[in-house]
């Protein structure tokens, strides 16, 4: 087996366990699909699981995308510095990157819109209403105050991560 190892690795591109992860993946892939087919509403997942993914690759991420390209742009270099380039090889970490410290919140706040998206723009008042006995007025709010704790925390992470970075960059020199 091991003369064979680089033979399976040039022709697969890859390890012997990325194969045998992946066969799992569509192995449990096909067995959910074939336990899908016989459900009356296949067609209509099917239809949602196509449109979700074209509509990510043709809308949200050339958004999301063009939104990345202009805040690296209002940051200038100042704001991309990381643990990347020749300051990676430094014994003293790099500078902590402001950019990060904008795209963590940024992602979970607008994963956490796309997920509530339909009771922050109250959709289905009635059935909603009906199963839980409560209204969706608390769903704009609730998501504006866990955006605003998000941003506030990698904000305060950020300037103390700055703190320690010029407390290790002083004691060098």
């Amino acid at each position: 087996m091991g003369r064979h190892l680089p033979r399976l690795r040039a022709a697969y591109g890859s390890s012997p366990q990325h194969l045998v992860v992946m066969i799992a993946c569509f192995t449990l892939a096909g067995w959910v699909a074939l336990r899908i087919a016989d459900e009356a509403t296949a067609g209509r997942m099917l239809l949602w699981f196509v449109g979700a993914a074209i509509a990510h690759d043709l809308v949200l991420f050339p958004i999301y995308a063009t939104a990345d390209r202009l805040l690296r742009g209002a940051l200038g270099r100042s704001g991309n510095r990381g643990m990347d380039g020749p300051a990676a090889h430094h014994p003293m970490p790099g500078r902590p990157s402001t950019l990060n410290h904008i795209r963590v919140p940024a992602l979970a706040t607008g994963l956490l819109f796309l997920v509530y998206l339909p009771g922050i723009l109250r959709q289905g008042r009635e059935t909603y209403l009906a199963a839980t006995g409560q209204n969706q007025h608390p769903y704009l709010a609730r998501w504006l105050a866990i955006t605003a704790t998000l941003f506030l925390v990698s904000g305060v992470w950020y300037v103390i991560r700055q703190i320690r970075w010029r407390r290790i960059a002083g004691s060098t020199r």
